[in-house]
């Protein structure tokens, strides 16, 4: 998938651009992280320009940023689909089974039978094993 720039995000570019070169520097991006709470040392911030420089200057062009603000959105996205799939998954056993989904949703004041569960689970069992892994909850999730 190609990120398409938006308006935002090329307002985001400019602010992190401190010099106005049209490149971010691993100082700016640091600078710029330590702005908005999280901080970085100059090393960590050169390794993330570095694997994000598609033409080797040590800078982040443009296009360059979006990508790494693409792939920390999906970092941080694949981690809350973690952390739900944790709340669902609670017998331990690494994927979400209709009794553990009837649980989570009575917690949540949605309560279902069983039954229901299991054809709920059934509409994003990919592998046809009655429960949901990961990669199957994932898929939910996006729908």
């Amino acid at each position: 998938m190609r990120f398409n720039p938006t308006g935002e995000y090329e307002e985001v570019f400019r602010c992190f651009d401190e010099d106005g070169d049209g490149k971010i520097s691993p100082a700016e991006l640091r600078s710029c992280m330590r702005i908005v709470g999280d901080e970085m040392d100059l090393d960590e911030a050169e390794a993330l320009v570095q694997s994000f420089d598609s033409d080797g200057d040590g800078l982040l062009a443009m296009e360059e940023f979006f990508r790494l603000v693409e792939f920390e959105g999906g970092v941080e996205e694949e981690k809350e689909l973690r952390e739900a799939f944790a709340m669902y998954e609670m017998d331990g056993q690494g994927c979400i089974t209709p009794k553990s989904l009837k649980r989570m949703l009575s917690k949540l004041g949605t309560s279902r039978d069983l039954r229901t569960c299991e054809v709920m689970i059934q509409r994003f069992d990919i592998n046809g094993d009655g429960v949901l892994c990961f990669e199957e909850f994932k898929n939910m999730m996006a729908i």
